[in-house]
């Protein structure tokens, strides 16, 4: 079957390595929705916090070297990863707005900067190019019964003039998307708090705490399990779970999905090809609970 939509595709470090599973459901999803996705050949790492924190021009310059190599690449540049998708936004405001940072780039690269092609996220492309009621007429097996807490985070809506994927006090579209499998989402707290980001390295007890708070805020709204569209929050919330539990004295045995697993479960996709077993909260007890396995 011919594809109704194409996309060149940037998985980003995450989604080949931590978050494996991230990219394995959205390529089951997609093929599943005839959206068709064209890895970039040859894709570097977009320098993610680290590089922008330490040197401008290195970070630009990740970002302007993969815009240029997706150049080529039939459709719309398909970002999962919150981090990729905000460090390739800020590197096409930065470079179109600002002359002098555009020149410095292109001497760094040695070639004219290609910033044209369009970079969305997963969400926008389900919410708005493929659309909430062709998602809807593609669910196999409805998320019925099963309360998810949305969790945005920093990135996926801020600054308000580089992501443009929705409203930045008060985004709807995560919530939308799983909406349209038949799920049932909370209104909660924390939604768009911090988790810790990169200090689960150089300061855990800052994630334990921020984390913890989000976990607590999604339990009292009476969510089953939360679901995420950042690896970085997927490890925060999902790996450091049980340690977050030991140090707060709390239980709060939510399993943490990418909205791709949810969303591709709910398409009719077999379980054991969306890396349930590469979460550390097991989700299989609550999924068999909820009658979707």
């Amino acid at each position: 079957m011919k594809n109704i939509l194409n996309y060149s595709y940037y998985p980003g470090c995450s989604l080949h390595a931590s978050a494996k599973e991230y990219d394995e459901s959205t390529q089951g999803l997609f093929k599943v929705l005839n959206i068709g996705l064209k890895e970039v050949p040859d894709w570097l790492c977009c320098g993610a916090t680290p590089a922008h924190n330490v040197d401008e021009l290195l970070s630009l310059s990740l970002c302007a070297k993969n815009l240029e190599l997706a150049q080529p690449v039939e459709g719309d540049l398909a970002v999962g990863c919150a981090a990729c998708f905000s460090r390739l936004k800020t590197a096409q405001h930065k470079l179109s707005a600002h002359d002098e940072k555009r020149r410095q780039v292109e001497r760094a690269l040695d070639a004219p900067l290609a910033l044209e092609k369009p970079v969305k996220h997963l969400l926008e492309i389900l919410a708005k190019d493929y659309g909430l009621e062709r998602l809807a007429e593609a669910i196999r097996k409805p998320l019925t019964g099963l309360k998810v807490a949305c969790y945005y985070g920093c990135l996926l809506t801020r600054p308000p003039e580089v992501p443009e994927l929705d409203c930045i006090e008060a985004p709807t579209i995560m919530e939308r998307v799983i909406g349209a499998a038949g799920a049932e989402t909370v209104g909660w707290s924390h939604r768009l708090e911090c988790c810790g980001a990169n200090f689960t390295l150089s300061r855990p007890g800052v994630v334990l705490k921020l984390s913890g708070d989000i976990l607590a805020s999604a339990r009292r709204a009476g969510a089953d399990c939360i679901m995420v569209a950042c690896p970085l929050c997927h490890g925060n919330l999902d790996i450091r779970q049980a340690e977050i539990e030991q140090a707060s004295g709390e239980k709060f045995g939510l399993p943490v999905f990418y909205m791709t697993q949810l969303l591709a479960l709910a398409a009719g996709i077999a379980p054991k090809k969306l890396g349930f077993g590469s979460m550390m909260v097991n989700p299989l007890t609550l999924l068999k609970e909820k009658n979707l396995i």
